[in-house]
């Protein structure tokens, strides 16, 4: 046609004109008549295709989900990410990969202010370093009732001296000490012949300021409560084969046990550090350094 006619007497177009005569754009007329009139819609790709083997060989961790992995990410490869909302919607298009959904219903039960600290073991728990040497270790967990504010302490074992070094530790991360603090079966701290904790632990939490408390496992008390430290425990994961050494463990617990914190609790619909800057001002203050370092030091009870 014309266009044939053009290209035989190697004449150009006007494209204004022609965009006059069909009231189009001159833009829209040179691609119509260069026949580029219905271009193909290019595949979307998306930031996130960068790191599609990352998240392929995370998901495949037992235990992992969407969060645990997207926060791994967000934190130590590429902060800059987007939000989690974008992750998700890519990783529920992707088919390629797949996560096991773990969901538990909970059982609730409100404590007050400062009142009540519970504490736990979780574990063994077995990492390897990028260098494949295995490291065996527990998580000394406590969450404040009312908050829901979270420690989570590293410990090689899980002794006396263990658990009172690791609530010396979350009271000091805390700033304070609550009236009581409760815990399930934990055979270093209670006597069960007696159905009592042992001499040394009434010793130690004399000398603290609160007052020890047992309750049954999977008592509401303690169900109600376990929600953020499964999560944790779902972000630790992916750093297996990841970290230099012992230390650098310790350091990613640190800063996941924060991140935790910023997280909004399902019950409380808060995240645990905005209710925590209101709990804190109802606990006890801390023993005196005399005491806490006189522990620290030996772990061995001071007699009052």
């Amino acid at each position: 046609g014309a266009k044939t006619c053009l290209e035989t007497l190697e004449m150009k177009p006007n494209y204004s004109e022609l965009g006059r005569i069909y009231g189009i754009d001159r833009r829209t007329a040179k691609k119509k008549y260069n026949g580029m009139e219905k271009k193909m819609q290019r595949e979307k790709h998306s930031y996130l295709d960068q790191y599609i083997d990352i998240i392929k060989e995370k998901c495949n961790i037992p235990g992992t989900t969407k969060k645990s992995v997207y926060k791994y990410i967000q934190m130590n490869i590429d902060n800059k990410i987007g939000t989690y909302s974008n992750f998700n919607k890519y990783i529920n298009k992707n088919d390629e990969i797949i996560f096991v959904k773990n969901k538990t219903a909970h059982v609730l039960f409100e404590t007050d202010y400062g009142y009540q600290l519970q504490f736990d073991w979780k574990g063994p728990i077995t990492l390897y370093t990028k260098h494949k040497d295995i490291i065996e270790f527990y998580i000394f967990s406590t969450t404040l009732g009312a908050s829901r504010f979270h420690t989570f302490i590293y410990s090689k074992f899980m002794t006396l001296e263990s658990v009172e070094r690791c609530l010396i530790e979350s009271f000091q991360i805390i700033g304070g000490v609550p009236k009581e603090c409760l815990t399930d079966n934990m055979s270093s701290i209670i006597n069960y012949s007696q159905h009592d904790f042992t001499s040394d632990f009434k010793t130690f939490s004399k000398d603290m300021g609160f007052t020890p408390k047992h309750c049954k496992v999977l008592s509401p008390e303690t169900k109600g409560k376990d929600e953020s430290c499964n999560r944790f425990m779902n972000w630790l994961l992916p750093y297996n084969y990841e970290f230099e050494n012992e230390s650098e463990l310790i350091e990613i617990i640190k800063r996941l046990n924060k991140e935790i914190n910023k997280e909004v609790n399902q019950t409380t619909n808060m995240p645990p550090v905005v209710l925590f800057e209101k709990e804190k001002e109802y606990l006890q203050p801390l023993p005196k350094e005399t005491i806490i370092d006189q522990y620290l030091d030996s772990l061995i009870p001071v007699k009052v």
